[in-house]
């Protein structure tokens, strides 16, 4: 008799806790699309939600605007990301009290990637910031602030090694991080060894993983390569032929990305991020598989909204 899998308890999900990134909208037409993935994922009730800046601080503003919307039309925790890149200092505590006085407690500090695109040379603002460690000790100098903060189970593409990489997670610690949160990653042995290292380093924090369901397996491929992630053989072959195949192609991105989720349940991990890539339906399926699902009647009223 096989045993009883501890990722298929039904009362899963009152002890796991999921977080969802969402990136700001360029157009009308992606604003309506963020807004429908927005209300569709509410009613899972997330321990907070996250609203990226694009490369180089290019959506600032955009994503001012989306935090300030949830704030006000949600009871969602929104947690605001900030990046020191193209940004003086004065600029950056600039935006940190912006954010501050429009309810923000909740904050992802990140050096941020170039405005170049990921992968490409980093400059420091001349008056600016640094880096990520940087970012944490200005937040904790304006403000009692819950602080998320990058970390990555296969080393930045930029570090030297993983000790230069570690060291620096061990800074933004120092600096008063309260968890961080990884780069996406689909062999969940990396992340194990991960953690195991950075434990041994005294980093206790949180590590939260996070998960990508693959939504479009050639742009993520493309993605990950500039980013320093590996897709497995395995990954890839999973969606092979389903270029033209878009409907089968999101059961099998969600089929995956569960059985990630659930192999790390089987590890302990209880806590786990999201990129929804503003896609709702693969999130909230995966959401759905380990038990984390809307209260009473509060599912029904999120579809019809999002209908």
């Amino acid at each position: 008799m096989s045993q009883f899998r501890f990722s298929r308890r039904p009362d899963l999900g009152d002890s796991i806790r999921v977080s969802f990134e969402f990136f700001p909208p360029k157009t009308d037409e992606m604003e309506a699309r963020l807004w429908e993935t927005v209300t569709r994922l509410k009613p899972l009730h997330p321990d907070f939600v996250s609203v990226t800046y694009g490369a180089g601080g290019s959506t600032r503003e955009r994503t001012a605007r989306t935090v300030a919307r949830i704030l006000h039309q949600t009871h969602l925790a929104p947690a605001a990301h900030l990046t020191c890149i193209d940004a003086s200092r004065d600029e950056v505590d600039a935006v940190i009290r912006q954010f501050a006085e429009l309810g923000v407690k909740r904050f992802v500090a990140l050096r941020g990637d170039p405005a170049s695109g990921v992968g490409t040379g980093y400059q420091p603002h001349p008056q600016g910031y640094a880096n990520g460690a940087e970012m944490v000790a200005a937040l904790r100098r304006q403000g009692d602030f819950d602080i998320s903060v990058s970390a990555y189970p296969e080393k930045h593409p930029e570090s030297p090694d993983f000790a230069t990489d570690i060291d620096m997670l061990k800074r933004k610690v120092d600096n008063g991080a309260t968890r961080a949160i990884t780069q996406f990653f689909f062999d969940n042995d990396i992340y194990e060894r991960y953690v195991e290292r950075v434990r041994r380093a005294g980093i206790y924090i949180p590590i939260v993983p996070g998960i990508l369901p693959v939504h479009n397996i050639v742009q993520v491929a493309n993605f990950s390569a500039r980013a320093g992630a590996h897709v497995p053989a395995w990954l890839r072959e999973r969606f092979d032929g389903l270029e033209a195949d878009p409907q089968t192609h999101a059961l099998v991105a969600a089929a995956v990305a569960a059985e990630q989720v659930q192999d790390l349940i089987e590890r302990g991990v209880g806590d786990f991020h999201f990129y929804t890539m503003n896609r709702a339906d693969l999130a909230y399926a995966v959401c759905h598989m380990i038990g984390i699902r809307p209260r009473p009647n509060e599912g029904a009223s999120a579809k019809s909204a999002a209908a």
